[in-house]
């Protein structure tokens, strides 16, 4: 439950890069940086949020 608002924005951002690169290949970047950028950001967030939460939860 408390994961699902993060999925949200790569849910519609990777519809938007997939269908923008199907339909017109020229507005395909933008959605695709931002999804990269998400991607990124949430692969380093996750493993320091999940030993935040395995510290607080052995406490």
């Amino acid at each position: 439950v408390l994961v699902l608002p993060l999925t949200i924005p790569v849910l519609i951002f990777g519809v938007s890069a997939s269908y923008g690169a199907t339909a017109n290949p020229d507005p395909f970047l933008q959605p695709f940086l931002i999804l990269a950028a998400l991607t990124l950001f949430l692969a380093v967030l996750g493993p320091v949020a999940a030993a935040l939460a395995l510290r607080h939860g052995t406490d």
